[in-house]
């Protein structure tokens, strides 16, 4: 897929929102990629994760034995990801503010983890997912996400594959432009504001 074909995805699915937005780091945009929407469509989601799938190293494809993802915005391309290479796909969460395994799920010590997100902005929630990967004994050796939102700045300690940079600018509170600051910011993400 081209990037062109992947926003088509995006746009086709309502899912590249035009407003003010309040990011999960605290910062303000006038644009939104609504993860969510673009991945309700299962055949979507499964043509996407492929995609990124096919972005990754074979050798890199190969070793992975679990894929892991954060709760709630990875979930589901963290599964279709698990899908689309063979191997099995869990998820962390934050029941009380820290990443851990839930629900059963278990890591064997030494296992080979790609970490996979929705979009990574400022790569906070991938560290902190990774944190917990590595407390169950996992070994993190890659992450990919749908989008990379850092313009390319993120670092996370590990091979970084996205299947697409966007990179609309953000504003911190204090340096709004006046369209933004003269309208509310509504937070359409799943994460409290920094």
């Amino acid at each position: 897929m081209t990037d062109d074909d992947i926003l088509a995805e995006f746009r086709a699915a309502n899912a590249l929102l035009h407003g003010h937005f309040l990011l999960s780091s605290g910062r303000h945009s006038e644009y939104y990629l609504q993860c969510a929407r673009v991945l309700m469509d299962s055949d979507r989601a499964g043509r996407l994760a492929s995609a990124l799938a096919a972005k990754l190293p074979r050798e890199l494809r190969h070793a992975i034995d679990l894929v892991v993802s954060p709760a709630m915005g990875g979930v589901i391309i963290g599964h279709e990801m698990g899908r689309a290479l063979g191997k099995p796909a869990i998820f962390v969460e934050r029941p009380t503010g820290t990443f851990e395994l839930r629900r059963g799920f278990a890591i064997e010590a030494g296992a080979k983890v790609l970490m996979v997100e929705d979009v990574v902005t400022t790569g906070l929630s991938s560290r902190e997912a990774m944190e917990a990967v590595r407390a169950a004994g996992g070994e993190v050796v890659a992450e990919a996400a749908l989008v990379d939102r850092s313009a390319g700045s993120v670092d996370l300690g590990v091979p970084f594959y996205p299947l697409v940079a966007i990179n609309f600018p953000t504003y911190a509170p204090g340096e709004l432009p006046e369209h933004l600051a003269a309208s509310p910011a509504v937070k359409p993400g799943s994460r409290a504001a920094a």
